[in-house]
């Protein structure tokens, strides 16, 4: 007897689906834990209820330890509550919000097919290219599916792609964009906000778009702000629906429109200010970088045609080390490699305006120079925030006009920002002043280009708020030009045209209150005014005394015809400017060209009419089976294109084209026969009359005005007396060549389907030439003799 072998029973394996349900219900367990939990104890990633996704992704980009912003804010965004999040730059506010809309997406099992969950606004579109590429690092083991919406890239690839996107990254203009004109963009289903920078997106200058971009998103979600400089305005929090927002990192502030500005600047940061002449800021930059030529520097200043000049002079000055220029006016993809070299190279000077100064994770930054003064204190924050970040040192230069000194230092010191003062070495000063002049006397683009940034500096610090720092009457223009390389100082006409306005209301103010006082004395007198007879006999007083060979004119009154006329003193009454006539654009060939396409005009046409002056239509232009007309009212009836009757009509109509091009072959081969026919006539005519012509010395006979006189030639009978047999040799190959083209001209007539392609219009006759005495001549009897008199000579 065989023993039987027990077999173990099979188990079923566990699915993935069920490992997915397991791990994400030990996910909210432990979501509920955190609150009791001590987080300021948590020194790692893997300690946070995680996924081992995001956990992977984490040791994937090198994030190992939290900072404190994101120890803090993390493990109330995973349970689900509002956040609002205040660090010093560079402590890594990214990866506060990134994490907790990963784990939020992963556990509601957040598909392609479910449409937008989470949506990142961020103010600047470098700031979104920086989030897009964090969030591509941490979540790539994720299988969710993110969008980069900004401006300057191609949105017709962006509508296509929309409903794709899980996660949104994008900038507030071109979100609205998207909500006003794609179809395919749906907001309702997304359930996480986060508004990175959030004091910037809820200033003025994105108050009405953010306004309408709220309104399209759910009530019911969670929502995230984060920013060095947070805001805590009740107006602002009611603004987004905030629900028991948790404040991190600033205490909670009560009180509408105050904003509590904790510690945002870095210990390792080196604060330093020193103060400069207008004229002197070029010298004072140039010396800088100069003696800074291994250190990586940003230069902010206030103006894109500002740093456009200062980058285009400073490489014709050629420095010593790279330099890069980054502003708005750039074209997207260009400023995303301009950002990614200067994040690569190590020894390089970036000039920029403010949009690099927001969010941007620059690394081992040296020196920040704030070559024009910040507009206020949460400014210079986010530019001095460039340097000193993730515990590295740095150091910061804010470069001051002695009109802006004492204003500047009164708002610092009101943040509790310290900023130590330093002096300049005057031997350590290089003044470039000399070389611009010569670079923009060469060449008059980078001229135009110092006059552009002359004027928009002015008109930055003219548009500044607070005008105790910012006077821009204080500033030497004259001073400031040369220090540019102008010769000449630009004429500032927005300046003017405010002051000449400032100057007409002071004096209308005057002259108002001296009319109430007119009107008071002269309230029961209806005479004129005294002012206005002493004008006039001061006026005559002063026309009395001119010269009398000047010629003097009178103003008069000149009013149009759909002006009313007035009774009374019109000399009192200020009439309206005379409306000046625009001058006549010049009509191009362009502009006439499109007129004739809008009037439907065909140019260059030939339309023939008969005697009734009805137009004759061109056979070869109209359809001449009985098939087209059938096919047309088919056209009408269908409104589409029947292939099939298309091509039999195309066939009916070849038979046409073929009858029509036979025709023209049988006229082209008639016109050539009756040519060789009329050609032969002639040389027999020729040939008869040279038996009786008597050539004259005088060269009379029926010479033509236009004949050649060859009366001078040797006579021909003499010359080859001896060479008659030579000479018959030629004459019979000559005659045979003749022949033999005749023949072959009778025999193309014949034949009827040839396949040339000249048409009855392309067939010209040639002129006929006018017959002379030396034209008696056959063509090898003058052959001949050329070649005789050749070879005599």
């Amino acid at each position: 007897m065989k023993e039987k072998r027990a077999f173990p029973k099979k188990t079923k394996p566990i699915s993935q689906r069920d490992l997915l349900d397991s791990e994400i219900q030990s996910l909210k367990a432990q979501y509920d834990e955190l609150s009791s939990k001590d987080v300021s104890a948590i020194k790692r990633f893997s300690e946070f209820p995680l996924s081992k996704k995001t956990i992977k992704g984490l040791n994937d980009a090198k994030f190992t330890e939290p900072s404190e912003i994101q120890r803090l804010s993390i493990a109330p965004a995973l349970q689900g509550r509002d956040v609002l999040g205040a660090a010093i730059t560079g402590s890594g506010k990214t990866l506060a919000f990134l994490i907790p809309v990963l784990e939020h997406l992963y556990v509601a099992k957040w598909s392609r097919s479910d449409g937008v969950a989470a949506i990142i606004i961020s103010p600047t579109r470098e700031l979104a290219y920086q989030i897009f590429e964090t969030l591509k690092k941490v979540g790539k083991h994720h299988d969710f599916s993110a969008g980069l919406i900004i401006g300057g890239k191609n949105l017709k690839f962006e509508r296509s792609r929309m409903d794709q996107c899980n996660i949104l990254i994008c900038t507030p203009g071109r979100l609205l964009q998207h909500m006003d004109e794609n179809p395919l963009f749906n907001a309702s289903t997304m359930e996480v906000l986060v508004l990175d920078e959030a004091d910037r997106c809820l200033d003025m200058g994105f108050e009405q778009t953010l306004n309408a971009i709220i309104e399209n998103f759910p009530p019911d979600r969670q929502t995230l702000l984060f920013s060095a400089t947070q805001t805590s305005s009740v107006k602002d929090l009611a603004r987004l629906n905030l629900k028991n927002p948790v404040f991190v990192g600033q205490p909670q502030a009560k009180q509408e429109g105050s904003s509590v500005i904790p510690k945002v600047v870095p210990d390792l940061l080196q604060q330093n200010y020193v103060v400069v002449s207008l004229e002197d800021k070029i010298t004072m930059l140039w010396s800088f970088i100069k003696n800074h030529l291994k250190q990586k520097i940003i230069v902010f200043l206030s103006s894109c045609k500002q740093v456009k000049f200062i980058f285009e002079i400073f490489c014709k000055l050629r420095p010593g080390t790279s330099l890069l220029a980054l502003y708005g006016t750039l074209h997207q993809d260009r400023r995303i490699a301009i950002y990614n070299d200067f994040v690569k190279k190590s020894n390089v000077v970036l000039f920029a305006t403010d949009i690099a100064s927001r969010g941007l994770d620059f690394p081992s930054v040296n020196w920040v120079v704030q070559l024009d003064c910040p507009e206020d204190v949460t400014q210079y924050i986010h530019r001095a925030g460039r340097s000193a970040r993730n515990k590295t040192r740095g150091e910061s230069l804010l470069v001051l006009l002695p009109s802006e000194e004492e204003g500047m230092i009164e708002e610092l010191g009101k943040k509790s920002i310290s900023v130590r003062k330093i002096l300049i070495d005057p031997k350590k000063l290089f003044s470039p002043r000399a070389k611009i002049e010569a670079y923009l006397a060469q060449n008059p683009e980078l001229k135009a280009s110092a006059q552009r940034a002359f004027v928009a500096y002015i008109k930055s610090v003219f548009l500044m708020k607070n005008k105790k720092v910012f006077n821009v009457m204080s500033l030497d223009f004259d001073a400031y030009a040369k220090s540019l390389g102008l010769v000449v100082t630009p004429r500032v006409r927005f300046l003017d045209r405010y002051l000449k306005k400032q100057k007409k209301a002071n004096e209308t103010g005057t002259q108002s209150e001296s009319d109430t006082d007119d009107e008071e004395r002269t309230k029961n007198e209806n005479k004129p005014s005294n002012d206005v007879l002493f004008k006039a006999s001061e006026s005559d007083s002063d026309s009395d005394g001119d010269d009398f060979i000047k010629i003097k004119r009178a103003n008069h009154d000149i009013k149009g015809d759909n002006q009313q006329q007035t009774s009374g003193n019109d000399d009192d009454e200020e009439l309206p400017p005379p409306v000046l006539r625009k001058k006549e654009k010049l009509i191009t060939k362009a502009a006439l060209a499109k007129k004739a396409l809008k009037k439907n005009l065909k140019v260059n046409e030939k339309v023939k009419f008969d005697e009734e002056g009805h137009e004759i239509a061109d056979p070869r232009k109209q359809l001449q089976s009985e098939l087209a007309k059938e096919y047309e009212s088919k056209l009408g009836e269908m409104g589409g294109i029947d292939i099939e009757m298309a091509k039999q009509l195309l066939q009916e109509e070849d038979k046409f084209d073929k009858q029509r091009f036979r025709s023209l072959v049988k006229q082209r081969h008639k016109k050539l026969k009756e040519k060789l026919k009329k050609k032969d006539e002639e040389e027999q005519q020729g040939s008869d009359a040279d038996e009786g012509v008597d050539y004259d010395d005088d060269g009379d006979g029926d010479e033509s005005d236009n004949s050649v006189d060859l009366s001078w030639l040797p006579d021909p009978s003499k010359v080859y007396k001896n060479n008659q047999n030579a000479d018959s040799d030629a004459d019979m190959s000559s005659v045979k060549q003749t022949k033999l083209y005749r023949k072959h001209a009778r025999s193309s007539d014949t034949s009827e389907d040839s396949d040339t392609q000249e048409s009855d219009e392309d067939f010209s006759e040639p002129v006929k030439k006018k017959s002379n005495v030396t034209s008696k001549l056959t063509l090898d009897d003058a052959e001949i003799i050329a070649a005789q008199l050749l070879a005599n000579s």
